[in-house]
């Protein structure tokens, strides 16, 4: 329900302004009373207190101009207060009375807002920030009330004095606490049993049993009071003090009830701390940095400055995590946070976001190239070895920067554009600072609405496979094919997998994809076999984000019984740099694959990092040279040496080898001359339905044998052409 808000402005343009505001702030929570006069204010603000109503009925905030037809000047905000002291007021003023509403921030009204500057968002979130820290305030205000009573209910200690102001009386919890027996303390003047210092000052403070005689009233300590015992040691302690009647009514002295509340306090303040911070790192938590962030804002704003938010995400994290525990990648994190602070200054401020993502607020710089500088500065300490255990762990960072007030004029664009600045310098390639650009909201905003479209196509069903055959380059026969999802989007047509497949990677969507892939491929491999055509191996692109899933070694089984395939029939394509940057985890599932009869393929190699002690300890079967290397080899020396290097190796470690993206009679003669075994590109065939590559399996032979001249083209057939 709506909650309600008073306004009081003499002024009906002002107060049509200010209705219009809200009404066009969408999804507003707020509804609105106004009147014009203090007095009309004031006798609403009563009705609250004195007539029966429904909650949502109730103000919630009261928004007031300090200069109204029967009141003026701050004397406004004193009589609200005195009225409905626990409802939060926003002044609204001019800009020439700005320190006027500053000093009514002071006398108690919980904010401010100019009218020149009034609209819609500004006016909710003044009104929405309010009425939260109010009721924030109200459930801290309960939960201490109930604190009392639950301190109210123990052991407590208690000690009585006389009017003269010696001690009569200690029970055993307050000769426990003091130090002092009952019966020596007897007859002692109080402040040689009970010394009572300031917690702040270290200074003596009055004593609430002799005020409460002399005040003929109860009273309590100030806080922060220390106890010091007889011994010197020190405890932190709260009472309550109340003078003792006779039957007449006359002071014959006082007593005092009090309690040990060290552990009390120090619970309270390390609860105050921990709501403030993260646990595992000791960095200021998202509640903390946001509130730190505004301030630095506002006073980069009073002093004309300039600051930088930089997002701070840990590379590959997750790797550290699967590959050595989780205790390890905590530590790790902590590390991390370490690095982060012996790096900027101390009134700086270094946040943890959640996960493995930081943030580093730099309160102070002259121009915005000076965060770019901070940023490679960190970026040189997170990437030097972590030594954890046994362990010597290497990681890197991605920063995005985003500069106030370029960038953004409060805390949460900041956050979101740094945010979306470091999810840049990770699509560029790690281990790097990216700045803010105006253009990268409208970037984010795409890469989600694709994301939005693939879950849509998941759940609909999209997605088809086409099929490009690969072929012996001695016999011309097709060997098989290499399944190549497309997307038939139902805007854009056929949309080749290029656009959407790394975005599909970057948020989890592949595994889900390649799981409908793994399945439709080998449900077409058991058509084509039930229609009599020749068995074939069906090439299926798999990530690693996909083989470190759990689940997915069951998933091949399983679809393989399920379509009654021979598992040498099934080859998995496998990305060389992203196996090369999961070593580990990958190569375990690579194990378990081989072991099934499952064929292995290092799909685009030589773009990647792969070496050959990584040919050695994965079970791959077959290397693909990637296209880039083929497309120029008959024009570019040093690419035509690289494919004849990647054919000798292949075949010395007895691994298949495949060129892709063959086009030209020139390439195919080049790699038929250097004895490249196998190859696959547009000079035999376009990637093509299922259908219409059932017509190549038939005829079994793409090219005629090639003994005496370079193979002819036998399938060139025409095919839409692809988005992308």
């Amino acid at each position: 329900m709506p909650q309600s808000v008073l306004l009081i402005n003499g002024i009906l343009s002002d107060r049509t302004a200010i209705v219009d505001a809200l009404i066009d702030t969408h999804g507003t929570s707020f509804s609105l009373e106004s009147t014009g006069l203090l007095s009309e204010g004031l006798e609403r603000l009563s009705r609250d207190r004195t007539k029966p109503m429904k909650a949502s009925d109730r103000i919630a905030a009261v928004i007031v101009d300090l200069f109204l037809p029967d009141s003026e000047g701050i004397e406004t905000v004193d009589r609200l207060l005195e009225a409905a002291p626990h409802i939060p007021i926003l002044v609204i003023a001019a800009s020439d009375d700005e320190q006027l509403a500053k000093l009514a921030v002071r006398r108690g009204a919980q904010d401010y807002l100019l009218k020149q500057r009034l609209d819609g968002y500004s006016l909710c979130k003044a009104l929405e920030s309010m009425v939260e820290r109010t009721a924030n305030a109200e459930a801290l205000f309960a939960q201490q009330e109930l604190a009392q009573v639950m301190l109210n209910s123990i052991g407590d200690a208690v000690l009585s004095v006389n009017t003269a102001g010696a001690v009569t009386y200690l029970n055993t919890v307050a000769e426990s606490m003091t130090g002092w027996p009952v019966a020596e303390a007897a007859a002692r003047p109080l402040e040689e049993v009970l010394r009572i210092l300031s917690g702040i000052t270290r200074t003596p403070v009055p004593h609430p049993l002799l005020a409460a005689m002399d005040q003929n009233r109860a009273l309590g300590l100030t806080p922060d009071c220390v106890l010091i015992r007889r011994d010197g040691s020190e405890s932190g302690i709260e009472d309550s003090a109340a003078p003792i009647h006779d039957r007449n009514g006359q002071v014959t002295g006082a007593v005092m009830v009090f309690r040990d509340v060290t552990k009390s306090r120090a619970l309270a303040l390390r609860t105050a701390y921990l709501a403030q911070h993260d646990a595992l790192c000791g960095l200021a938590n998202r509640a903390l940095l946001n509130d730190r962030l505004s301030h630095a804002i506002m006073a980069a704003d009073r002093h004309g400055g300039k600051l930088a938010v930089l997002f701070v995400d840990v590379d590959r994290f997750k790797h550290i995590n699967d590959s050595f525990g989780h205790s390890i990648g905590d530590r790790l994190l902590q590390s991390v946070a370490q690095r982060l602070l012996a790096c900027v200054r101390s009134s700086d401020t270094v946040g943890r976001f959640g996960g493995d993502e930081f943030v580093v607020v730099l309160s102070e710089v002259s121009h915005g190239e000076d965060a770019a500088i901070s940023a490679e500065k960190l970026l040189v300490a997170l990437s030097q070895p972590y030594n954890i255990d046994a362990h010597s762990l290497h990681v890197t960072a991605s920063i995005g920067i985003a500069v106030y007030p370029d960038d953004g004029l409060d805390a949460e664009t900041l956050l979101r554009n740094s945010d979306i600045s470091m999810y840049q310098a990770k699509q560029t390639g790690r281990n790097r600072h990216y700045c803010y650009e105006k253009n990268m909201n409208r970037i984010a905003a795409e890469r989600r609405t694709l994301q939005d479209g693939l879950r849509r196509a998941i759940a609909q069903q999209e997605f088809v496979l086409y099929y490009q055959p690969k072929v012996d380059l001695r016999t011309g026969e097709v060997t098989g094919v290499e399944s190549l999802i497309r997307w038939r989007h139902p805007e854009h047509g056929l949309v080749a997998a290029a656009p959407f497949i790394r975005v599909a990677e970057q948020c989890g969507l592949i595994v889900p994809i390649g799981r409908w892939v793994l399945g439709e491929a080998c449900r077409q491999a058991r058509a084509w076999l039930d229609a009599g055509l020749p068995a074939i191996q069906i090439g299926v692109n798999t990530s690693a984000l996909e083989l470190t899933k759990k689940g997915f070694v069951e998933n091949v089984r399983a679809n393989l019984s399920a379509f009654d395939l021979e598992p040498h029939c099934l080859e998995l394509e496998l990305t060389e740099t992203f196996l090369a940057q999961e070593p580990v985890t990958v190569g375990v599932v690579l194990r378990e694959l081989k072991a099934i009869g499952v064929q292995l393929t290092f799909d685009d190699f030589g773009t990647g990092y792969a070496s050959l002690s990584c040919l050695r300890s994965l079970p791959v079967d077959a290397l693909k040279i990637d296209q880039s290397f083929v497309r120029n080899l008959t024009s570019n020396a040093d690419d035509a040496s690289i494919v004849k290097a990647m054919i000798t190796m292949g075949n010395s470690l007895r691994l298949r080898v495949v060129a892709e993206g063959i086009e030209t009679r020139q390439q195919l003669a080049f790699l038929i001359a250097h004895e490249c075994p196998e190859g696959q590109g547009y000079y035999f065939s376009r990637p093509v339905a299922a259908d219409e590559c059932s017509t190549l399996l038939r005829r079994r032979f793409a090219v005629t044998p090639v003994l005496a001249s370079v193979p002819r083209v036998l399938y060139a057939k025409n095919v839409p052409a692809f988005h992308g």
